[in-house]
């Protein structure tokens, strides 16, 4: 017998630098995850025993972060040692992935009560770490990709050249995320999410927020990404990735509260929104970023929806490139996208952004009388997950 999946609550830390001296630098990973844990569980009254699973995202896996996280922060939040945890790598989406899985296992019955989130210190633990001293490129993917693949700022390179994006656009689209993530955090729009970090609690909003940026400010930065090698390599490429229209190094944890539509009944919990479809996907590993496209097509699909009848769409911003050409294709609103800013300015802690972007997406629904909307993370290797939302 099949049961309905429902969200509760959504929480999340601000979000910090992701270098030495960032607002959360000093906070280990596992501290930063027991935070929103408990958080998300002293706002529903439950008690820590009556979560079947937590289920977290966290993409470098090493170091401060390694050993199950989720099972280590399950630890440090004082839950009851009888609950498990398990840690998810979907790259990028990670944490939309736990949401996924989660939503899955109500579904079948397997579970009632879930906790879904993320955590990432790129403080602590730098992006790549979980590389270092290794590669990926075995020898057999070497033989199917004898030119090599590229990364990802190569990749937001490429998708910007085939979409005829220039650098004013990307620039232009990185200025409006942090003109709307400011206006969002006036607003006190975040009040209800974002929830204090007791060992960091000067961190009282997203240090990554730069009100004031202009097109004319960010048209000083530098492209990141160019080599003298990769230019031989891409003749024609305009080299428009700069650090003002890619996502940040960022610090966080998120979490959300997910169970069936019974237990909530029972329980006297008031859900917040259900799920009307997911969907993941894999597409061209070279080009990388762009899997948010099919994945979004697939989902509206199989809700039997079209892109006209969504209220917003949270599309990550890894880099301006990808919500732009993601727009392009689907014939979006750019009203609806991203309403309250992006990960450009909002930060993209790797593994907490699916449910930070969730927890927004939400938030921006019930603010607005909104009832649809979509969510799409691109994610390392050519993948990506899409899921549509329905407000209750």
């Amino acid at each position: 017998m099949s049961s309905e999946a429902v969200i509760v609550d959504v929480v999340r830390t601000p979000v910090g630098r992701g270098k030495p001296g960032g607002s959360l630098s000093g906070v280990h990973p596992v501290d930063l995850a027991a935070g929103v844990l408990q958080a998300i569980l002293e706002r529903s009254g439950l008690e820590s025993g009556q979560i079947d699973d937590v289920m977290l995202g966290c993409v470098s896996q090493v170091g401060d972060q390694a050993m199950n996280i989720a099972r280590q922060a399950v630890l440090a939040a004082g839950f009851d040692e009888r609950i498990p945890g398990t840690t998810i790598d979907r790259q990028c989406g990670s944490s939309q992935q736990a949401v996924h899985f989660a939503a899955a296992g109500i579904a079948a019955g397997e579970n009632d009560i879930v906790i879904v989130g993320g955590v990432e210190s790129m403080s602590r633990v730098p992006l790549g770490s979980s590389a270092s001293g290794g590669s990926p490129m075995s020898p057999r993917l070497r033989s199917r990709y004898p030119d090599g693949l590229v990364n990802q700022g190569v990749s937001a390179e490429l998708i910007a050249q085939r979409w005829g994006l220039g650098r004013e656009a990307l620039d232009s689209f990185a200025a409006e995320s942090h003109a709307r993530a400011a206006a969002a955090w006036r607003d006190g729009f975040f009040d209800r999410t974002v929830v204090a970090v007791p060992e960091a609690p000067d961190a009282a909003t997203d240090e990554t927020v730069r009100e004031g940026t202009t097109v004319e400010k960010l048209a000083g930065l530098a492209a990141s990404f160019r080599t003298d090698a990769l230019a031989e390599r891409f003749p024609d490429l305009e080299w428009s990735i700069t650090p003002g229209n890619s996502s940040p190094l960022t610090d966080g944890a998120s979490a959300a509260l997910m169970m069936s539509a019974d237990r909530a009944e029972q329980l006297g919990l008031t859900p917040r929104a259900r799920f009307r479809a997911f969907d993941v996907i894999g597409d061209d590993p070279f080009f990388m970023l762009t899997g948010p496209i099919p994945a979004t097509r697939r989902a509206l699909e199989r809700a039997g929806l079209g892109i006209d009848d969504l209220d917003a769409y949270e599309v990550n911003e890894a880099f301006a490139s990808v919500p732009l050409a993601w727009a392009a294709e689907l014939g979006a609103d750019p009203a609806k996208l991203n309403p309250r800013g992006g990960a450009i300015a909002l930060g993209h802690a790797l593994g907490s952004s699916g449910t930070r972007l969730l927890g927004t997406l939400l938030d921006h629904l019930e603010a607005t009388g909104g009832r649809l909307g979509l969510q799409t993370m691109c994610e390392g290797g050519g993948m990506a997950n899409a899921l549509v939302l329905e407000r209750l």
